[in-house]
């Protein structure tokens, strides 16, 4: 039978990184809620110390799956950037979080984001009133991809619509949450 290894080391090193990988999120999404932005020095600095951190506690190997972690979570939500559905900010946050549960952790964090980052947009679209007009973009968004292809629709990117926001950071630290609880 299949068992993990228990050592000490182990249980304390996944134990810090959840936490640390908590703790960044849930500093973005206050800073998202307060500014709409998220600080670089918080994306990119908690990626190298997950990268570190995994480096040091359990070796190089480690350290490369943290970084598969960061390259996944970046992955994942890049294409939604490029079509100027997403901050930047909220891309290099997943992949921020990516280097601090590694490849699989980052697929689980993006697929639970994904699922709370949908329902939390359409309780602010029904809050604010926009739901309908929410459901007539999106139509009309997929109706544009039709005939031109997956590329940015000039008057649905985030920097020229006018709809009300989401700040993602906090989809972002729930589809963490929901990782964490189910792993």
């Amino acid at each position: 039978m299949y068992s993990r290894p228990h050592s000490a080391r182990w249980c304390v090193s996944v134990n810090v990184f959840q936490q640390l990988a908590v703790v960044v999120a849930a500093v973005a999404a206050v800073w998202d809620i307060q500014t709409r932005r998220i600080p670089n020095a918080l994306t990119f600095g908690g990626a190298l110390l997950a990268v570190v951190l995994h480096g040091y506690w359990d070796g190089w190997s480690a350290a490369g799956s943290a970084l598969a972690g960061w390259a996944i979570g970046l992955a994942l939500f890049l294409p939604f950037f490029a079509l100027g559905g997403m901050g930047a900010g909220d891309v290099k946050l997943l992949a921020a979080i990516g280097a601090f549960v590694g490849p699989i952790g980052a697929v689980w964090v993006a697929l639970f984001t994904s699922i709370t980052g949908g329902a939390m947009a359409l309780l602010v679209a029904s809050y604010s009133g926009y739901l309908r007009q929410a459901f007539v973009n999106l139509w009309c968004l997929v109706m544009y991809w039709r005939l031109e292809g997956p590329r940015p629709a000039p008057e649905m990117t985030l920097s020229s619509h006018k709809g009300p926001r989401l700040a993602y950071a906090v989809p972002v630290l729930a589809g963490l949450m929901l990782t964490l609880w189910l792993r």
